[in-house]
């Protein structure tokens, strides 16, 4: 694993300044069709943890990262990034989704063109583009549609491209949903180097054993409201909510 960073020298990045971390929410809300769907959520996202948003079906999860990355406005409540009210940042934060928006064209292309907006050209586009496909275990296929690849190779190309552009904050959405046993391990793998590499990762994702295995801090959502913010450990022993126990051991269904 080591390797791999070394010699894409990620290990060695230093962010911009000033930092758009932490980003905060406060009093965050959401309504349609007459419905409250986030309510009064109150948190921060500090870097150098990984972030696991949880909790069941029509929580919010996805929501709550959707408002966060600035695809939707909020109807209530503020998002801050590092102090500066209504900034979105949105050239240092991408998103990758539950099912990812492919581009029409060849695998390499759906990462030179993001490359190539983001002021990325030449030769310095296409050596990254391919550093990072070799980095995700698709550089064979780079000249193959992007469409015609399986589910968990698009996710590892949706990730690939999300990388490719050095986000600080990378916001992902149930990453390994319906994805075979390899499938998830490839996509998890990718998911850590991501991580040490020095962007803040925050993840929706109902997968439990997942959480255990990857999330440094859990963001506990229950019915549009925010139920607790806790190191994985003490979430998992004693959750601080009675909504909380019954998630954890599959009693919460909505």
């Amino acid at each position: 694993m080591n390797d791999h960073l070394d010699r894409i020298d990620v290990a060695q990045r230093t962010w911009p300044e000033p930092d758009i971390l932490p980003l905060e929410v406060a009093g965050l809300g959401f309504e349609a069709g007459g419905r409250h769907l986030l309510s009064g959520v109150r948190l921060r996202f500090e870097a150098g943890v990984r972030t696991f948003v949880i909790g069941p079906n029509g929580a919010g999860k996805s929501l709550l990262l959707r408002l966060c990355h600035g695809l939707l406005a909020p109807s209530a409540g503020t998002i801050i990034w590092n102090g500066n009210p209504g900034a979105q940042h949105r050239r240092r934060q991408g998103m990758v989704f539950q099912h990812p928006m492919l581009l029409r064209r060849s695998v390499l292309a759906n990462v030179t063109y993001a490359l190539k907006v983001h002021g990325i050209r030449g030769r310095a586009n296409r050596e990254r583009a391919f550093e990072m496909l070799r980095e995700t275990g698709l550089e064979a296929l780079a000249h193959s549609p992007a469409r015609v690849l399986s589910g968990g190779e698009q996710r590892r190309l949706a990730l690939a491209r999300a990388w490719s552009l050095e986000p600080r904050v990378l916001f992902l959405d149930e990453p390994t949903a319906s994805l075979d046993p390899a499938g998830t391990v490839a996509v998890e793998d990718i998911m850590l180097r991501i991580s040490e590499s020095g962007t803040k990762l925050v993840v929706a994702s109902h997968d439990l054993p997942q959480v255990r295995r990857l999330a440094d801090e859990v963001v506990f959502l229950h019915q549009g409201r925010l139920l607790e913010q806790s190191p994985k450990a003490r979430f998992f022993a004693a959750p601080a909510s009675a909504e909380g126990m019954a998630f954890i051991e599959g009693r919460l269904s909505w």
